[in-house]
């Protein structure tokens, strides 16, 4: 099992969600995060006041995935989230040991 983490751009979340759930996700997980990468943040004007904002609002996605399904769901982001454009996000591919669902006490594949 790996699970796959995406940081993408807010507006991009409802293309994400419906691509992985083409290739056979079932359930994922997100969050509303903020940072920055090679772009550094961005100077904006408020009331005659120019000021810098150096984290940028960004939605972080996490699935945890068989393995087969790992590829897919990585080209799936890829393709939903990219725009070409500075701040299209990073995708992280982690092992995961084990998974447990509480419910049932299902583990590893059979939880997810």
């Amino acid at each position: 099992m790996k699970q796959v983490t995406a940081i993408i751009k807010p507006f991009k979340l409802d293309e994400v969600r419906e691509a992985l759930a083409e290739v056979g996700v079932s359930g994922l997980t997100v969050t509303e995060v903020k940072g920055f990468g090679r772009q550094k943040g961005h100077t904006e004007l408020y009331r005659g006041a120019e000021y810098v904002v150096d984290f940028l609002p960004k939605i972080r996605v996490e699935v945890v995935l068989p393995d087969e399904l790992v590829e897919q769901a990585i080209e799936a982001v890829v393709k939903a989230s990219r725009t070409g454009k500075i701040g299209d996000g990073k995708i992280f591919v982690t092992p995961v040991e084990q998974a447990i669902r509480i419910r049932t006490g299902e583990a590893d594949d059979e939880a997810l």
